[in-house]
């Protein structure tokens, strides 16, 4: 078992008030297996291989049966020429076959590039060419973006399914006969292979050894700080210390039974989602994707027990007309763990009062595998609302001067959260700069803007970098605006954030149009251009034409005086 130092042996305490606040049963530090993720599936697997893992359309997958195709999995990338330390990206939403693809890719010893697979084939070549990836997995209904965007990358192979491979018969049947199961063409092509071909093997695949501290286990792509999107490195030590992190705060076990909503190639769906049931032995509920009408059907057929989600699920959920008839079914769940956005107070009042389940706010990032604060469980009267919480087991944080990074601040004064533990990153995939300056001496420099109060609870107050957060999916400015510079129109372009009360912010795109065509453009015509170069989240709201953008001396455009304005 690995070792890391107490908190309350860490240094001054003082520094560290939240240990004041601690919740019950929950140790401020724990003990992480010097194992993989796979490892952990097979021992689960192992002690209790008929138990269900995964609840998809009402279908079930026991640990046993991910382990049996996670080994066909491995074998089959093996005679793909997929080896040691190689990368294979997973395009697809939340389904057993992601699954199978995760933990295969682990088990030949690769590294998973999870993709958002509505990402725009330009946005999948940016990253297919980053990662380096030799094989990319996803649906038929994707892969008409996902063949062109392997164009120019060394991706050889891609691994094709349906989203009714691994769903019930009849419930997959049902769907095609009424269409309500998407589908797409997959076109005859060398590069193409279909899932449950490459499974029709018998799963003796070449063991590799792997060192779970040091050896990559998922490159997971973020803007970080800097708002350029680049993969942060995070082992499997990262990863399985923030399972177990989340396990003891949450006093989650094999009884639970989890809503897997949030999406597994974000962060934080895979690790409370997917990796949690390797840890906890409890039960996934798979959607893949969210829909009032499922969230609710799934509450009612399934009682789960937890619900992490972000604040626009819940605002959904609570303006539902079905809200009222379902309201009962929702008291199953005991906790709600919002991330990924903050979460506005009005909403988790609202929740709680509507459910009577306890909401609480947390937060983490990419770089962290992803979570580093979050609200005490233990006491409804022990939640902050406004505030991320405090540090989880083995975390530690600070503020520091925006400055330099160097002078640690008191309470109340505002500057960048930093942060430490297990969970965190040793940088990121090819950026020895940009690693350089975001992880210093084993701190991560988060870039966000915070204070801690007099009981050490964190508050974030605004961001360092421009990042718009739409939701809990990032929207980088930059990427924005040099898609609205290919318009013929345009002569200069700024994107910003704006509040929205659904989503808490969407893109707002400023424009300055060339003379010639000032009067001929609309703003509709602007958004429409930017369709299909961009994924829907990330096409502005609102298009507002300007005579002149604000700039600095040098001509660079200050997108604060526009927040500002």
């Amino acid at each position: 078992m690995a070792q890391e130092p107490s908190l309350n042996e860490a240094g001054d305490a003082r520094r560290r008030p939240w240990l004041g606040h601690w919740p019950k049963d929950v140790p401020t530090h724990l003990e992480y297996p010097e194992k993989t993720l796979v490892q952990l599936l097979d021992d689960m697997a192992s002690r209790m291989p008929g138990a269900v893992q995964m609840v998809f359309y009402g279908g079930n997958t026991t640990f046993g049966q991910t382990v049996e195709k996670s080994r066909r999995m491995a074998k089959a990338l093996q005679e793909l020429g997929v080896r040691k330390g190689d990368r294979v990206a997973i395009a697809m939403p939340n389904c057993p076959q992601f699954a199978f693809a995760y933990f295969g890719t682990m088990r030949a010893g690769a590294v998973v590039v999870p993709v958002n697979p509505l990402y725009t084939d330009r946005e999948m070549n940016m990253i297919l060419k980053d990662s380096g990836a030799q094989v990319a997995v996803t649906l038929d209904m994707f892969y008409p973006a996902m063949g062109r965007a392997v164009e120019g990358t060394e991706v050889k192979r891609v691994i094709v399914s349906k989203i009714s491979d691994y769903m019930p018969a009849v419930i997959s049947l049902l769907g095609r006969l009424l269409k309500k199961v998407p589908s797409g063409e997959v076109p005859s092509s060398e590069k193409a292979i279909w899932l449950k071909d490459a499974l029709k093997n018998d799963g003796a695949f070449t063991p590799v050894e792997v060192d779970p501290v040091n050896d990559p286990a998922v490159f997971m792509y973020t803007g970080g700080t800097t708002g350029i999107p680049k993969a942060a490195v995070l082992t499997h030590r990262n990863l399985i210390a923030n399972s177990i992190m989340i396990k003891r705060w949450a006093m989650m076990g094999e009884n639970d039974v989890v809503l897997n909503v949030l999406p597994w190639f974000h962060v934080y769906g895979m690790s409370v989602g997917l990796n949690s049931t390797v840890v906890t032995g409890g039960k996934a509920i798979v959607l893949p994707k969210f829909s009032t009408e499922d969230v609710f059907q799934a509450v009612r057929k399934h009682r789960p027990t937890y619900f992490p989600g972000v604040f626009s699920m819940y605002i959904a959920l609570l303006n539902s007309p079905e809200m009222a008839k379902y309201k009962g079914d929702l008291k199953s769940i005991k906790y709600c763990i919002s991330g990924a956005a903050p979460l506005p107070v009005e909403v988790a009042k609202k929740w709680s009062e509507a459910t009577g389940g306890m909401i609480v706010e947390g937060y983490g990032l990419s770089e962290a595998s992803p979570v580093t604060h979050v609200n005490p469980l233990d006491d409804p009267s022990h939640v902050k609302y406004g505030s991320i919480g405090i540090p989880i087991s083995d975390t530690d944080a600070k503020i520091v001067d925006i400055e330099t990074g160097t002078k640690v601040l008191g309470v109340g004064e505002t500057g960048e959260l930093a942060v430490k533990g297990p969970q965190v990153s040793k940088g990121y995939w090819n950026r020895p700069d940009e690693s350089k300056a975001t992880f210093r001496d084993g701190w991560l420099y988060t870039g966000d803007i915070a204070s801690m109060d007099e009981d050490g609870y964190f508050f974030i107050v605004d961001r360092k970098k421009d990042m718009i957060n739409v939701a809990g999916l990032k929207v980088w400015p930059r990427e924005l605006e040099e898609v609205a510079y290919q318009h013929q129109a345009v002569k200069m372009a700024a994107a910003i954030g704006v509040k929205d009360d659904f989503y808490g912010e969407v893109p707002k795109l400023y424009v300055v149009l060339k003379d010639e065509y000032k009067g001929k453009v609309t703003a509709e015509e602007i958004k429409e251009f930017m369709k299909g170069k961009v994924t829907k989240y990330k096409v502005p709201k609102e298009v507002e034409f300007r005579d002149e953008m604000p700039t600095t001396l040098v001509g660079k455009i200050v997108r604060r005086k526009l927040r500002e304005q």
